[in-house]
């Protein structure tokens, strides 16, 4: 049994920052492949970044310069750092946890099995 709990999210300018966290509990998602979904209103919810157990960091194009992925096994949290914020970024954000596997399953939300509450975020022209 597992928790994923997400804050940090807001309004913000374009240009400007945020930093989401993602607290897990119920037990150690240290050896798991942690990873960021965004849904914006009408559309399909979709990757943005995941970290494996060994650090592994992999993004979508669509934010790629602009966001990091990063974890800390003993706080038992993953972190998402957005700079450089585009109106476009404007979503629901999700944190996910899956079970390790093949690089090939990290772009898919089906491949995870834990998922927090979501975070808003609204990023204004």
């Amino acid at each position: 049994q597992g928790q994923l709990v997400e804050s940090g999210g807001g309004l913000v300018q374009a240009g400007g920052f945020l930093r989401l966290s993602c607290a897990a509990s119920g037990r150690s998602f240290s050896s798991d492949t942690m990873g960021w979904f965004r849904q914006a209103p009408g559309k399909e919810r979709e990757f943005v970044a995941a970290i494996n157990w060994s650090g592994g960091t992999y993004s979508a194009d669509s934010v790629k310069g602009r966001f990091t992925i990063s974890r800390d096994n003993a706080k038992n949290t993953v972190y998402l750092q957005m700079n450089n914020l585009k109106p476009e970024d404007t979503a629901v954000y999700y944190c996910a946890a899956a079970r390790s596997g093949p690089v090939s399953t990290y772009y898919y939300s089906r491949s995870y099995n834990y998922w927090g509450q979501g975070t808003q975020v609204t990023v204004s022209s």
